[in-house]
């Protein structure tokens, strides 16, 4: 399954989709009537994180197999920016590519918004360089720190400034946005810090936009998630981390067994608890997301759960029945 990436807050993927019989409110007043043939209808409103919309709308798509009557709605404004929508009650599932801050909690909080956290898929964040980088084969964290940190901006700007061996080749820096969880993610595992990171880098929601950045300048350098390095190992060259450890490739099982330390992480999506106990679609939608996780992360170029964590999100849907 090919993925797409859109620019945050800007696409809507909207996909008919349907669930079993029975009744419930839909988010943001849709019905949860049993339409033609027995079927639901009504809608499910999904927004957050883009690297986790390939993974819901691998289940949307699949799901539409099965019943095919309630609208689910995929948008991508980031993890930061779904749980903006989610706080205020505008959403049923957030998106997220990092776990919930605490500010944001305490938004749904003070809006009476309950919520479940489900690990849905695993993910290593992609460290990529120009095909005709030939001087580096792996990097360790400390030189990924002397490139992003923020008092590299302005003085560390060639990659003989990273290692002497390295040749003097303006550094040219491509990344996530301010309101990416991949943003988050890396720059609290580089730089000690959520949110530190130079500001002379050319940051963007869109993935696509890296890769052109980075495949277009020999000394171009990004961050991104695993899958999408590997959608377009044409374009770009995926590089081994040293995280103290010694190098290792990002893979399924170095992500899984987590070896590839300090970039491998869970993905999540957030549920509603009102929605999910009102709208039967809702629920039927969650249940089969779960009940096929395997399945949507390999069609969605991601890594699946690991035994324990399939227990564990389990128990986490349980626990939203009651």
């Amino acid at each position: 399954m090919q993925r797409t990436t859109f620019a945050l807050g800007s696409s809507v993927l909207i996909l008919a989709l349907a669930a079993c019989g029975g009744q419930g409110s839909g988010a943001d007043g849709g019905s949860g009537t049993g339409g033609e043939g027995g079927g639901l209808s009504g809608e499910v409103v999904i927004d957050g994180s883009s690297t986790v919309e390939p993974l819901s709308s691998a289940a949307a798509t699949n799901f539409r197999d099965v019943e095919p009557g309630v609208n689910v709605t995929v948008a991508t404004s980031g993890t930061g920016g779904g749980f903006q929508r989610f706080c205020a009650d505008e959403t049923d599932i957030s998106d997220a590519s990092r776990p919930i801050k605490d500010e944001e909690a305490e938004a749904c909080a003070a809006a009476g918004v309950e919520f479940t956290e489900i690990v849905i898929a695993n993910d290593g964040l992609s460290v990529v360089v120009n095909p005709d980088n030939d001087w580096l084969e792996c990097i360790t964290t400390e030189q990924l720190a002397t490139i992003w940190a923020p008092d590299s901006e302005g003085t560390v700007t060639s990659w003989n400034q990273v290692d002497p061996s390295f040749p003097d080749v303006p550094l040219d820096l491509y990344g996530a946005g301010t309101d990416s969880g991949t943003f988050d993610y890396f720059t609290e595992a580089i730089n000690g810090e959520e949110g530190a990171i130079r500001t002379d880098y050319s940051p963007s929601e869109d993935d696509n936009l890296t890769v052109q950045g980075v495949s277009g300048s020999q000394g171009g350098m990004g961050f991104f998630g695993l899958s999408y390095a590997e959608e377009n190992a044409d374009s770009v060259k995926l590089l081994d981390v040293d995280g103290g450890e010694g190098c290792v490739t990002p893979s399924r099982d170095t992500v899984q067994d987590g070896s590839y330390a300090p970039l491998g992480r869970p993905l999540f999506i957030y549920v509603n608890n009102a929605r999910y106990a009102e709208n039967e679609a809702l629920r039927t939608f969650v249940d089969f997301y779960l009940e096929n996780e395997e399945t949507i992360a390999a069609e969605a170029l991601f890594i699946d759960l690991t035994d324990e964590q399939a227990a564990q999100a389990q128990d986490e849907l349980a626990s939203l029945v009651g």
